[in-house]
C-alpha cells in the first residue's frame, strides 16, 4: 500500500498484553508530569458540542465533523469535536483559572478526513492542556520555556521507561533545537515544506518549528491553522510572524519525522480579527466563542495538543499507530501488516 511503511525486520517488543500494561504505564506517567510541570489541573472534556457554537475545532478549515441530531432538543445538530482548542479557553474563564494555572483534558475526537497510514487515524487521542498567561507572555522567548518544559517531561518519561524495559534505549537530544518556519525556507528553498521539515528534524533530532499558519516568503505557509485559536500574525522579530509551533522528533523505528504537539499562545482580541480578515471567515465573529473572545471575557492563554497515541508509539517503539489503539483499517492494511509482524489491536 503507497501509505503504508513497513519497517525492514521488524518485530514487536512487547506481545499484545505487555504493550496494554506499558500504554497505561506511558499515559500515567506523563500525564502526572505534565500537570506538576505545567501546573494544570485535570478536567472532564465533551465529547460533542453543539454547531454553530464555534466552539469545535476547524483545523485546516476542510475537515468535517461527524455530526447528529438530538432528537430531545428539537433536533439540534451535536457535533463530535475535532479537538478542544477553544473550548478549553472558555473554560479556564467559567472555572476561575488564575494566571499561571490551567487544565488538561482527555480529549477523543473522531476525524474521518484522515489519510489512514502508520501515523494516522480516524480516532485521534491526545492531551490538550490550556494555561492562563498574561499579556507581556505572549512572547517568543516565553513560548520556547513553555515548549522546553513539555520536552523536558518527554524526556523524563523516556528514562522512566529505559528504567523499567530494556529494549527501550535513549534517543532524545538533551535539547530541544528551535527554528522559525522563515529561517527554514530561507535554508532550504527548494524544498516544499515537509521536504524542509523532514531535513531539519533528521539533522536535529528533536525540533520545534516556530511560526505555522501565515505565508511564508514564497508565499505558502508551512503548514495550515485555523484563524480562530493560535496566534500566527502577529510580529515578532525580523519581520517574522506567529507565536506558535509544532514539537516534532525523529522517529528511528520508521525512519521519518514525527509531530508530537502542535500548540502556541492564543489569539487576543486584534490577532482574531486580522486572522477572520485574512481567511474570509469574519461571519465567525458572531458565533459563541468568538463573542466571548471579541468582549474580553476569556483570558489570554497558551495551549495545545499532545498525541497520547504518538507518544505510546513511539517509546514503545512500534511500527503503527494500530498497535497501541483500536481502530478501523482498510483490510488490505490489516493483511499487510500482519504479515510483517505488525498486528493491529
Amino acid at each position: 500500500m503507497k501509505n503504508l511503511l513497513i519497517p525492514s525486520g521488524y518485530r514487536p517488543n512487547l506481545d499484545v498484553k505487555q504493550t496494554e500494561k506499558a500504554i497505561k504505564l506511558i499515559k500515567d506517567f506523563f500525564e502526572s508530569n505534565l500537570a506538576a510541570e505545567l501546573r494544570l489541573s485535570r478536567a472532564t472534556a465533551p465529547l460533542f458540542v453543539l454547531r454553530g457554537t464555534g466552539i469545535n475545532d476547524d483545523l485546516n478549515g476542510v475537515e468535517k465533523p461527524v455530526s447528529f441530531p438530538i432528537i430531545d432538543m428539537k433536533g439540534q445538530t451535536a457535533e463530535i469535536v475535532q479537538s478542544l482548542a477553544k473550548w478549553k479557553r472558555m473554560m479556564l474563564a467559567d472555572y476561575g483559572m488564575q494566571l499561571g494555572y490551567g487544565l488538561y483534558t482527555d480529549m477523543n475526537a473522531v476525524r474521518p478526513s484522515e489519510q489512514l497510514d502508520n501515523l494516522h487515524s480516524i480516532y485521534v487521542d491526545q492531551w490538550d492542556w490550556e494555561r492562563v498567561i498574561s499579556p507581556k507572555e505572549r512572547t517568543i522567548p516565553f513560548l520556547q520555556k513553555i515548549v522546553r518544559k513539555i520536552y523536558e517531561v518527554i524526556k523524563r518519561t523516556e528514562f522512566h521507561l529505559c528504567d523499567r524495559y530494556p529494549f527501550i534505549k535513549p534517543e532524545l537530544p538533551d535539547e530541544i533545537t528551535f527554528i522559525h518556519s522563515e529561517d527554514l525556507q530561507r535554508k532550504y528553498p527548494n524544498m516544499n515544506p515537509r521536504q524542509r521539515e523532514e531535513e531539519v528534524v533528521r539533522q536535529h533530532r528533536a525540533v520545534f518549528i516556530i511560526g505555522i499558519g501565515a505565508p511564508l516568503a514564497d508565499g505558502i505557509p508551512h503548514d495550515g491553522r485555523a484563524p480562530d485559536y493560535d496566534d500566527w500574525t502577529t510580529e515578532t522579530s525580523n519581520g517574522f510572524r506567529g507565536l506558535n509551533g509544532d514539537i516534532i522528533i525523529w522517529n528511528n523505528v520508521l525512519n521519518c519525522s514525527y509531530e508530537l504537539s502542535s500548540m502556541g499562545i492564543r489569539v487576543d482580541r486584534e490577532a482574531l480579527l486580522k486572522q477572520l480578515e485574512i481567511t474570509g471567515t469574519m461571519e465567525r465573529k458572531e458565533l459563541l466563542f468568538h463573542r466571548r473572545l471579541l468582549n474580553n471575557e476569556l483570558p489570554l492563554s497558551i495551549g495545545g495538543g499532545i498525541g497520547q497515541s504518538r507518544l505510546c508509539m513511539y517509546f514503545l517503539r512500534k511500527a503503527h499507530i494500530g498497535e497501541v489503539q483500536v481502530g478501523v483499517w482498510p483490510e488490505e492494511m490489516v493483511e499487510v501488516c500482519r504479515a510483517n509482524n505488525i498486528f493491529l489491536l
